[in-house]
């Protein structure tokens, strides 16, 4: 298992292999200061990230050519006049991007020193630390949890974070959520996370026997893991409700693949935007005391379409604005409820609630077109 890495005020949780940003400027938080960098800095990250992308980026072929496209940039002095270590990490970013089109391929800049490791895919004992502290602060990824009106369950996931420690924390969760008509995750503002804690939340959504969710192939190793539901694991199992998942651009990495094994699976509706596009698991490298890269070194391949979302997203079955998917699925699901509800005075107070869903949500699209 790989932990992340405290750098500054960002905090990049590296779970596995899918990686989790949190916005850089949360609430009472400043961006950390800027470095001033010269020629003989630039020089060395440069041939460190250039060796480390060679030795282990997922395609060794754009590996190659990153490596010609960057040294092109050195010979044209592109970097030449770059003092901010802020400017010169996202200006290698764009450059490595713009040859592979890869959206987890990124330098960092950090205020404070990358640590240093004998064996890179093992966490120092201050990091983990520091990932025990965050998965707490955070909740596990799980910010709220709730019985909306009317029976259905909504969970408001904003990372898939560590699988072990979060396990009481997810049976939490959908022990209190057992008796409810539906349920709806809301993965609009979830960068990623932890395969494992992936395959753990999608325990709950299937039945006894296992089922195949994703792959994910380690090119160093030239080895394949697969990822199978672990009916054990779940206690309570929700496979005869609906399941709805909402999206946004935002939407990254570790929950792309929840979205994308649900489709493929046939398991669930996802409602909301095009999604951002990452399949490239990974883990950060430290460059020098101030810059690390994540490099992706393995791809995920979906059991059934034997592709990823790399590039493309995951592509909603109901496509519409962030702000609306909600809404959406909530009075989807409550009018697929009514069909089980004999007593009329209940299937009277659900219909006024779906009247009111559509009704604010004729508001929201009235808004948007303004």
């Amino acid at each position: 298992m790989r932990l992340g890495y405290l750098f500054g005020l960002i905090f990049a949780v590296v779970l596995y292999g899918y990686i989790v940003v949190p916005p850089m400027c949360a609430q009472g938080q400043e961006t950390p200061p800027d470095t001033t960098i010269d020629a003989a800095t630039r020089s060395a990250v440069i041939e460190v990230l250039l060796k480390e992308l060679n030795d282990s980026y997922v395609f060794a072929e754009t590996a190659k050519k990153m490596d010609a496209d960057i040294r092109s940039r050195i010979s044209a002095k592109e970097y030449d006049n770059i003092t901010s270590a802020r400017d010169f990490a996202a200006k290698l970013t764009a450059d490595l991007q713009s040859v592979s089109k890869d959206k987890h391929l990124r330098v960092r800049y950090s205020y404070d020193k990358f640590p240093e490791r004998k064996d890179r895919h093992e966490p120092t004992a201050e990091e983990i630390e520091q990932g025990r502290w965050f998965n707490k602060r955070v909740n596990y990824g799980f910010e709220r949890v709730e019985r909306l009106n009317g029976n259905i369950g909504y969970i408001d996931l904003r990372g898939f974070n560590d699988e072990t420690a979060g396990a009481d924390t997810v049976a939490a969760a959908m022990s209190f959520l057992q008796n409810t008509e539906a349920l709806i995750f809301d993965l609009r503002q979830n960068g990623g996370g932890n395969p494992a804690m992936i395959q753990l939340i999608s325990s709950y959504l299937f039945g006894d026997k296992p089922v195949h969710l994703n792959d994910l192939y380690w090119r160093k190793e030239n080895k394949t893991d697969e990822f199978w539901t672990k009916p054990e694991q779940a206690k309570i199992k929700f496979t005869n409700k609906d399941i709805y998942v909402l999206t946004s651009n935002y939407t990254f990495s570790g929950a792309e693949e929840f979205s994308y094994n649900l489709k493929n699976l046939k398991r669930a509706t996802i409602i909301g935007e095009t999604t951002g596009g990452g399949a490239h698991p990974g883990g950060m490298v430290r460059l020098a005391d101030h810059f690390g890269v994540f490099i992706p070194i393995g791809r995920a391949i979906n059991p059934i379409s034997k592709t990823n979302w790399e590039g493309t997203g995951v592509e909603p079955d109901i496509k519409v604005p962030k702000e609306q998917a909600l809404k959406i699925a909530y009075k989807m699901a409550l009018e697929k409820s009514l069909a089980a509800i004999k007593d009329e005075q209940v299937q009277n107070g659900v219909k006024g609630l779906i009247a009111q869903t559509q009704k604010e949500l004729d508001e929201l699209k009235t808004a948007s077109k303004k």
